[in-house]
């Protein structure tokens, strides 16, 4: 009867240690297929068949908006660069998605700058003040500089090479610079190259 009852705590001890284990061993996650850079990717790169290729992640590992392999993204353009194996989301191919998470009823305004040459100052992701130089009506810019914009947000530049597509409705991108600006200030900047030279602005990042 003893040794019955000490081969019963055995077999129950064992039971536990085994209930133990599998509660601290983590279950076989389900895998979920998205796309991932084949390679690091740069900024302003027109997607191609080859660029993102399909791979199978855990669901904890998958950023919001990140792209299947069902969608169709050749010949979209990349925002941002990529390291090899990043998953990509739609925030960082450019269109509508570049402006998730932006202030409701904001737009992405494209502005042509009068110095091409200083869109290699700036990145997407910085801040910028839009100023205007208008001229004087007699060739001249005596017109006091105008502040347009106040701390929008860079979207892309031409300096990011790459094709724009259909997205910004114009081959020539030289000079070109799509920031996110609300009402207001979209109203502003639409049509304001014809009206004198636009500049920017670095301006610093709140809390910076």
């Amino acid at each position: 009867m003893l040794r019955n009852r000490r081969l019963a705590v055995a077999l129950l001890l064992c039971l536990a240690a085994g209930i133990a284990v599998h509660q601290l061993t983590p279950a076989s996650e389900r895998k979920v297929q998205v796309l991932v850079a084949a390679r690091d990717l740069p900024a302003g790169l027109a997607i191609g068949k080859s660029d993102l290729v399909p791979r199978a992640v855990p669901p904890d590992m998958i950023p919001a908006g990140a792209l299947t392999s069902g969608q169709q993204v050749q010949g979209r353009q990349l925002a941002a660069p990529l390291s090899s194996g990043q998953i990509p989301t739609d925030a960082q191919l450019l269109g509508p998605g570049l402006l998730t998470g932006a202030e409701a009823g904001a737009a992405a305004v494209p502005v042509r700058l009068a110095d091409p040459s200083s869109i290699q100052l700036v990145s997407a992701g910085q801040l910028v003040n839009i100023v205007l130089t208008a001229s004087d009506g007699l060739g001249g810019t005596g017109a006091k500089p105008e502040t347009l914009a106040t701390g929008v947000p860079v979207l892309w530049t031409s300096a990011q090479g790459g094709k724009t597509g259909d997205w910004l409705g114009t081959p020539d991108t030289e000079g070109l610079m799509v920031v996110a600006a609300n009402p207001e200030q979209a109203g502003k900047l639409a049509g304001a190259s014809t009206r004198g030279k636009l500049f920017f602005v670095l301006v610093p990042s709140p809390g910076a």
